[in-house]
């Protein structure tokens, strides 16, 4: 299995909207960056485990741990132009932009922020974690089991 890490702005798509929703179950789209969406497109599994992570707030953290309950298909938003994530270059024949279906599986006991994750960047299990690396932009990225462990230990 492979783990991953999800990142959204709480006041556009929050933990609590996914628990909202039917099944606590929706789709992930919106993800306009190649790299993201080829995790999408060729790596997500059915089952695979993710992180939530509520960004661009006053304390961004992981909130949350999701499952996928629905391998990549054609994010539909990217052909709909009233849509803030469309793309007209993007063809339903041929589709540009991938998303996936998450499944809450649970809230955690406590949100495990930012900065304290990059107070732990030293750690070697967080040596190579790209959430924790300067520059790193990605709102869908790959979390290694080491990775996932650690973090979780720290809840």
């Amino acid at each position: 299995m492979t783990c991953w890490l999800f990142k959204s702005e709480p006041d556009v798509f929050g933990i609590d909207d996914l628990a909202a929703q039917p099944g606590q179950t929706d789709h992930w789209d919106g993800v306009r960056n190649y790299q993201a969406r080829n995790f999408m497109r060729d790596r997500m599994k059915k089952g695979d485990l993710g992180f939530f992570y509520h960004s661009n707030t006053k304390e961004p953290g992981i909130v949350g741990i999701v499952e996928i309950a629905r391998e990549g298909y054609p994010d539909h938003t990217a052909f709909d132009p009233e849509d803030p994530h469309y793309d007209p270059k993007s063809d339903p024949d041929n589709p540009r932009w991938i998303m996936v279906d998450v499944k809450l599986v649970r809230k955690l006991a406590r949100t495990i922020t930012l900065t304290e994750l990059k107070e732990l960047a030293d750690r070697p299990e967080l040596a190579e974690f790209p959430l924790v690396r300067k520059g790193n932009r990605l709102s869908v990225m790959p979390v290694t089991e080491e990775q996932w462990e650690f973090i979780l230990g720290l809840e």
